[in-house]
C-alpha cells in the first residue's frame, strides 16, 4: 500500500507542474488523448510517457473521471470501449454494460398497471444494475494491455488524495441535483456544504474513492466484486442509506449478483460511408447499429454539392428514420434476436431512403419499417407499434487515446443520469448507477427488464478506418442524442468538410422520432434555424446543450490530431505527447 501510495504522489508531481489552461485542440506527434477533463487527459498521456499502451492510457482516463467528473461515470457503473488493434490490425469491442439483478421482474418499475414516475424509478436501489466498469477495465488489461492495476490507477488515486479546484461547470451539476443528494447523507457529505452545492474554487478531495482505488490495485477485480466493498454496495443498493424522513425503494441484489458479473468480448458492427470502414458497437448498444442505418440512407445523396440546410434537413429525417427502428427492434442480443443484418443492409436503407421529402420534414413520429426481408436468415417479421420514446437520461463520458504504435481506443462509460441514482456507496467514495432506466417500463417491448439482461443503450464509440488505416475516432455522451452527436459529427466531417473541431463545436440538432427536433441555446433565432424551419423543422421548447464529444484524427503526414469540445461542458481537453510548435489545422 505504502508504494501504491508513493507511486500515486509521484505522478501527482509530475503532473503538477503541468496544469494549465484546457486546450481543446492539440496536434502532434505519438500517442494523443482528449477527454473532458484537464486531469484525465493529463493521466492518459503521462501513462503513456511511462510506456504503457492505449488500453493501459484509456484505463487511466477513465478513473481520473471517476474522481473529476463523477456525476457522469466512474467503478459504480459501466460501458462499452471499441479498440484498433494496431499489431493485429483488427477491431474489438469490450461490453461491460450493468446487468439487472437476478430478482428482477419485467414489471420492475410497474405500479398499479402504469409506469412508475422516472424520476422516483431513479433515485432508488431499483434502478441500479450490477456495475461492469471494474471487469471491464480488468478484461481490457489482461488481454490487450501492458500495465497493471496499480500502475494505471496511480494518477486517479493522486488526484483523489490531492484534490481538485471545482469549476462553476461541476458546481452548476451540483446544484441541480441538490434535491436528489440531500437524499443521501454520504452523498450530501461528499458534495454539498450545508446542504447547497459546493462551491466553485473549492479543492475536492475525495480519500474514500482513493482507497477504493488503493484496494484495486492492491486486491484486483476481485477486491470489487467480493468482500468488503461488494457487501457495502449490496446494502446500499437493498437498503439506501437515506436521511431522516427519506424514504426510496430499494433492490434484491446480491453478492452473487456481483460474483457472477461477466464482461464481453463482441464483434463489432460494421459498415462503409464514402470511403471510411466504421466501426461500432453492437448490441445492447444501439449507437452503432441506428448511426450507420442512417449513414446508409444519406449516402443515397450527393451532399457534399448541396448547401448546408438541405443537408442538414436530410441528416434530421435520416435520423428520424432510423430512430424509429432502433427503438421498436433493438435491445440486449442474448434475450432478443434483432434483425441487425437488415437494419444495416444498403438496401434497405434504400427503401427508408424512399420515405424521406428532400423538401419538407415529416410532421411527426414515422412508423418503423420491416428490415426482416433484408435478413440474412429471415426471420418472422415483427411489425411493431409505434410508441413514445421512453426518457434516458443524457449523461456520460466519452474519452479517446491513441499510443504511437497505432492502437486507438473509443471509450464510453457512464453512471446514467447527472449523479446516477445518487447514492454513495458509503466509505468508499463512488456513486452507483440508475442504468435500469434504460429499460422500457411497460411490457411488452424488447427492451423490457428480465434478469441479468442488459439495458439497451445509445453509446456509440466509434472508429474509422480508411484504407486499413486508422483516420477518426469520435464519440460523445447525451443518453439518446449521443447517437445524433455521433452522426451529425461525421456529417459534418465528411460530408461538409469541416475540421474535427469546427464538426465538433457545431450547433448540435437532435431528432430522435419526434414531432419537434433538440436544439441547443441560441439557436432557434439563427439563420441556420430559419433556413431549416422553411422545410417543416420544428424545435423544441427547451434549449439545452447536447454533448461533450472527443476525438482523434490521423492525419497524412503521420501526425494526430486530438479534439475536445470548444465550448460546452466548461471546455474540454486535448493532449499529444509531441506537439508540433506554431502548428494550425
Amino acid at each position: 500500500m505504502n508504494r501504491i501510495l508513493r507511486v500515486s504522489l509521484l505522478v501527482f508531481l509530475l503532473l503538477a507542474p503541468i496544469a494549465q489552461a484546457k486546450t481543446p485542440v492539440a496536434r502532434g506527434t505519438g500517442g494523443a488523448a482528449a477527454t473532458i477533463s484537464e486531469q484525465a487527459t493529463q493521466s492518459a498521456i503521462a501513462i503513456l510517457d511511462q510506456g504503457g499502451n492505449a488500453v493501459d492510457a484509456a484505463v487511466a482516463a477513465a478513473a481520473t473521471l471517476g474522481v473529476t467528473d463523477p456525476f457522469s461515470c466512474g467503478i459504480g457503473g459501466g460501458g462499452f470501449m471499441v479498440v484498433y488493434l494496431a499489431k493485429d490490425k483488427r477491431v474489438i469491442t469490450l461490453d461491460h454494460r450493468e446487468t439487472a439483478p437476478a430478482a428482477t421482474p419485467p414489471t420492475l418499475f410497474v405500479e398499479d398497471g402504469k409506469a412508475m414516475d422516472f424520476d422516483t424509478a431513479v433515485a432508488s436501489g431499483l434502478s441500479v444494475g450490477v456495475p461492469g466498469t471494474v471487469r471491464g477495465w480488468h478484461e481490457a488489461l489482461q488481454r490487450y494491455g501492458t500495465m497493471s492495476f496499480e500502475q494505471v490507477l496511480a494518477p486517479a488515486i493522486a488526484v483523489a488524495e490531492e484534490g481538485f479546484v471545482v469549476d462553476a461547470n461541476f458546481s452548476q451539476l451540483v446544484a441541480r441535483n441538490e434535491r436528489k443528494f440531500n437524499r443521501f447523507p454520504a452523498t450530501g457529505a461528499l458534495y454539498l456544504r450545508n446542504g447547497k452545492a459546493i462551491p466553485t474554487g473549492t479543492t475536492l478531495r475525495n480519500p474514500d474513492l482513493a482507497r477504493s482505488y488503493r484496494a484495486l490495485a492492491d486486491g484486483g477485480v476481485d477486491a470489487f466484486y467480493a468482500g468488503p466493498m461488494a457487501r457495502a454496495i449490496v446494502d446500499t443498493v437493498n437498503r439506501p442509506p437515506t436521511a431522516p424522513g427519506v424514504s426510496v425503494r430499494g433492490s434484491r441484489m446480491t453478492l452473487a449478483d456481483l460474483a457472477n458479473y461477466e464482461a464481453r468480448m463482441r464483434l463489432p458492427v460494421h459498415s462503409t460511408y464514402r470511403g471510411y470502414d466504421l466501426y461500432g458497437m453492437p448490441l445492447p448498444s444501439s449507437g452503432g447499429v441506428t448511426v450507420f442505418e442512417a449513414l446508409n440512407m444519406l449516402e443515397g445523396y450527393d451532399l457534399a454539392s448541396m448547401s448546408r440546410a438541405e443537408v442538414e434537413h436530410l441528416y434530421l429525417e435520416a435520423s428520424r428514420l432510423a430512430f424509429a427502428d432502433r427503438d421498436a427492434y433493438l435491445a440486449d442480443p442474448e434475450y432478443v434476436d434483432a434483425p441487425v443484418a437488415g437494419l444495416l443492409s444498403k438496401d434497405y436503407a434504400a427503401r427508408r431512403r424512399g420515405l424521406i421529402d428532400p423538401q419538407r420534414a415529416a410532421p411527426g413520429a414515422v412508423a418503423a419499417g420491416d428490415p426482416y426481408p433484408f435478413q440474412r436468415d429471415p426471420s418472422p417479421p415483427l411489425r411493431p407499434a409505434p410508441r413514445t420514446l421512453q426518457p434516458e437520461s443524457a449523461h456520460t463520458t466519452h474519452l479517446t487515446v491513441a499510443d504511437k504504435d497505432g492502437t486507438v481506443v473509443a471509450y464510453t462509460f457512464t453512471i446514467e443520469d447527472w449523479g446516477g441514482s445518487g447514492m454513495v456507496v458509503p466509505g468508499y467514495g463512488f456513486l452507483l448507477n440508475n442504468e435500469l432506466t434504460d429499460f422500457d417500463f411497460i411490457p411488452p417491448h424488447p427492451n423490457i427488464p428480465e434478469a441479468g439482461k442488459r439495458p439497451r443503450s445509445s453509446m456509440t464509440p466509434t472508429i474509422a478506418l480508411k484504407d486499413g488505416r486508422p483516420a477518426f475516432s469520435i464519440g460523445s455522451p447525451g443518453g439518446s442524442t449521443i447517437i445524433t452527436t455521433v452522426l451529425q459529427t461525421i456529417v459534418n466531417y465528411v460530408d461538409l468538410g469541416m475540421p474535427m473541431d469546427q464538426a465538433i463545436d457545431a450547433p448540435r440538432l437532435s431528432q430522435r422520432n419526434g414531432a419537434t427536433t433538440d436544439i441547443e441555446p441560441g439557436y432557434a433565432d439563427s439563420g441556420q434555424a430559419k433556413a431549416l424551419m422553411e422545410r417543416g423543422q420544428r424545435w423544441s421548447a427547451l434549449a439545452e446543450e447536447i454533448g461533450a464529444a472527443n476525438a482523434l484524427v490521423f492525419n497524412a503526414d503521420g501526425t494526430v490530431t486530438a479534439v475536445s469540445e470548444g465550448h460546452r461542458h466548461g471546455v474540454g481537453s486535448a493532449q499529444v505527447q509531441k506537439p508540433l510548435k506554431n502548428h494550425t489545422r
